[in-house]
């Protein structure tokens, strides 16, 4: 390999990918929440409404804006690991984002839509969801940081908040 080949080779995307691939690993996260949500918003009116939840449960409107933010940043995260096309842990990075971004994309239709088909066993599954969830985050966050140190601080308050979701889906689980 001569030296112009390996300095290409760590050299990142051009100006023009770059803006594509930011917009596509934006709109990746915006994608699963936004379909999540249409899929299940009537349930949150309907069964959610009246299920018995958790006193630190916050009110309905919170979810919305932080959901927003914390997509956003995720997308943010994985474009900057993405940015990165010599780093050799990029490829497994991107993998495990991928892997999170799938079990976040389950949770929601399983534990607002599977409820009025399977009951209380439909809050059981999405809790086992949000656990794997919850490791795939883990491990997503330790590749990026090999990768990007700032990508994976990006995700740090996406698994903050999964962790107290977790709390929320146990107690409904529980209590209904």
């Amino acid at each position: 390999m001569t030296a112009h080949s390996a300095d290409a080779a760590t050299q990142r995307p051009d100006l023009p990918a770059q803006i594509l691939a930011l917009l596509v690993l934006l709109a990746l996260p915006m994608g699963v929440g936004f379909l999540g949500s249409a899929l299940t918003s009537d349930q949150v009116d309907g069964w959610y409404a009246q299920a018995d939840v958790a006193p630190w449960n916050p009110p309905n409107w919170v979810f919305g804006p932080v959901w927003t933010v914390l997509y956003l940043t995720m997308g943010l995260a994985a474009w900057l690991v993405w940015r990165e096309r010599a780093a050799p842990g990029r490829p497994r990075a991107l993998g495990l984002f991928a892997l999170q971004l799938v079990l976040n994309g389950l949770w929601t239709p399983i534990f607002f839509g599977a409820y009025p088909l399977w009951g209380s066993a439909a809050l059981w599954l999405a809790f086992a969801v949000i656990v794997a969830m919850i490791a795939a985050v883990v491990a997503t966050i330790l590749a990026f940081r090999r990768v990007r140190g700032f990508a994976a601080a990006l995700l740090l308050p996406y698994l903050a908040w999964i962790l107290y979701a977790s709390t929320l889906n146990l107690s409904i689980a529980v209590m209904n």
